[in-house]
């Protein structure tokens, strides 16, 4: 009995390896690592003392995913795999839509046929487009303003109409917000292959002298400094919650959505604010154009997450800038 975490070396997947594996839970892995490192797996065995198995697979892959399920018995996914950038979404579509949705077509393909029914899938708030109204609840309209989103609404809504041809299966639809932060050990963080797409690497990039300025997209948006503003959460809290969501498909046979966020949103000059401070070093800063796709705010309503998987965000954005100035200066 095990669960099966895709995507496992990324940022946010290795770091709820270590929560589920200090939880006592049996882990297998795998990954493309396409913008992964295998030294997070093996940082991720170091601060748990535990081994697991690990596969360099990918989900487009269909006899690689069956070999996993012969190998080992699946109870539950944790479904992390995916391109995930959205501005390079808009310029490498047909990309996103193929390695997204095909990859989960063959990954559920593959739990339905190992008798494998319940999933907790990586989603976005990118699914609620451009929100009319703030804070944003699980009920708002959906929608998209980008590829990679479209592809997190459309896996969300092939999950339901799974779900709902046969009520044994159970989903719980993550739809998380700005994930950031590192775990406090140092020993895993987000550390993307190539030039970042997050805000957080970007800057901490300037802060460690590897680029010149930080780049903020937008100056001119209707928020409190003019940047845009984001629901910036600690990947030990989003992992935590990930936890808490194999609890509830364990006891329920259910489809539900659930927002992972702080409930309190924080600007782009406001993180560059916390992260001089955790680092002591002043940030230059260059302004350019708004990207295509970016809306002005977004942070959650997560009081369903509370009531109902029993988990609430508890480390603030200073924490968030510490751990990760803490991850970068150990790996730099």
């Amino acid at each position: 009995m095990a669960i099966l975490v895709t995507g496992g070396a990324g940022f946010i997947g290795s770091h709820t390896c270590v929560e589920l594996l200090q939880a006592g839970e049996e882990i297998v892995v795998f990954d493309n690592l396409c913008n992964s490192k295998i030294t997070a797996i093996e940082n991720v065995k170091k601060i748990t003392g535990k081994d697991f198995p690990f596969y360099v697979a990918d989900m487009l892959d269909r006899d690689a995913m069956e070999k996993i399920f012969t190998d080992h018995k699946i109870d539950e996914v944790i479904h992390f795999a995916g391109l995930k950038a959205v501005g390079e979404s808009v310029q490498m579509p047909m990309e996103y839509y193929y390695n997204n949705i095909a990859g989960t077509l063959i990954l559920t393909q593959t739990m339905r046929k190992f008798g494998c029914k319940r999933i907790v899938f990586s989603s976005s708030a990118t699914v609620y487009g451009s929100p009319k109204t703030l804070p944003i609840k699980e009920d708002f309209p959906l929608s998209t303003t980008n590829p990679y989103g479209a592809t997190k609404l459309m896996i969300e809504q092939i999950l339901r109409d799974i779900y709902h041809s046969d009520k044994t299966w159970s989903v719980a639809l993550l739809r998380y917000f700005n994930p950031t932060g590192a775990h406090e050990s140092g020993l895993i963080g987000e550390d993307p292959n190539g030039i970042p797409n997050n805000l957080m690497p970007r800057l901490i990039k300037v802060a460690l002298g590897q680029m010149p300025a930080a780049t903020v997209y937008g100056s001119d948006y209707p928020t409190k400094d003019g940047t845009g503003v984001r629901d910036y959460i600690h990947v030990v809290d989003l992992a935590q919650g990930h936890l808490a969501a194999i609890k509830w498909v364990r006891e329920h046979e259910e489809c539900d959505a659930f927002n992972l966020g702080t409930g309190t949103g924080y600007s782009v000059l406001e993180l560059i604010q916390a992260l001089e401070i955790a680092s002591e070093r002043p940030m230059p800063i260059t302004y350019m154009a708004r990207r295509e796709g970016d809306i002005a705010a977004c942070y959650a309503d997560p009081t369903k997450a509370k009531e109902v998987l029993g988990w609430e965000a508890k480390l603030s954005v200073g924490e968030m800038c510490r751990d990760a100035w803490n991850y970068a200066v150990k790996h730099q």
